[in-house]
């Protein structure tokens, strides 16, 4: 097991500080950093708890840090349908709702889909029963052939944003399974370019449904100071037509 200093210097090297940037943005001595990454001092949870947040280490690594140090974790791990979160998983309800007859879906750190609106259900109902066995992946069910890939008028354009949302994802913090889906999913062919394409302001999402072409962007909303690791790695993604055609399929169905 990887000691309390050895996973500091690993997230501050992963971040790219310097032993006295850190130190000055916790408002400790470079002195001390060095001590604490070299064993030399025994961080308390409240030391080890700042140093982290300078570094924005994952509340899951956070944990991982505290126990290294031969502390309790601090933030807990609920399922969002956990009693705990009701108040949390009830304005996530609400946000999905408002944004109707819009789709809107929220997912987890590994892009499996944990809610979504009604507005996702006739885009599910063309995919294959076996990729919606929960649980149901949003980057499998978009680029798998028996999931919404044929219906991606730009699929190029679509798996480019997926692989460069996750490698953002794992260049902040690594995770196996994550990993292997973008291996098994998103890694670019030899052929394959892995730059996004030229866009003046947005790079749609362009769906042949329904008779009709879709054209549509998202954004990501996620949870600000989240104290427990379930809020704290989901996200909910929201798409607005791009057009006024796009617009109109949805709002006079």
């Amino acid at each position: 097991m990887d000691t309390v200093g050895e996973l500091l210097r690993h997230w501050r090297h992963r971040r790219r500080i310097s032993q006295l940037d850190l130190a000055i943005a916790a408002d400790v001595s470079a002195r001390h950093v060095s001590l604490v990454e070299t064993g030399k001092s025994n961080p308390s949870a409240e030391m080890i708890l700042r140093l982290a947040g300078q570094l924005d280490v994952p509340l899951r690594e956070r944990n991982r840090m505290l126990l290294a140090a031969g502390f309790a974790p601090r933030y807990t791990e609920r399922a969002l349908e956990d009693g705990a979160l009701s108040a949390a998983r009830d304005a996530v309800a609400r946000v999905l709702r408002a944004h109707e007859p819009y789709p809107a879906l929220v997912f987890d750190r590994r892009w499996n889909i944990v809610m979504t609106n009604r507005a996702v259900e006739p885009f599910f109902a063309v995919a294959d029963p076996e990729l919606l066995r929960p649980p149901v992946n949003l980057i499998r069910l978009g680029l798998d052939p028996r999931g919404l890939a044929p219906l991606v008028v730009n699929l190029a354009d679509a798996r480019a944003v997926f692989r460069a949302r996750v490698s953002r994802q794992l260049a902040a913090a690594p995770d196996p399974e994550l990993t292997a889906l973008y291996e098994e999913l998103l890694a670019p062919a030899s052929e394959e370019s892995s730059v996004l394409p030229d866009s003046d302001v947005l790079i749609p999402m362009i769906i042949r449904f329904g008779g009709r072409e879709l054209r549509m962007f998202s954004t990501i909303t996620t949870f600000g100071t989240p104290m427990d690791i379930t809020l704290d790695e989901v996200a909910i993604e929201s798409y607005y037509p791009a057009d006024a055609e796009t617009a109109s399929y949805f709002t006079d169905r």
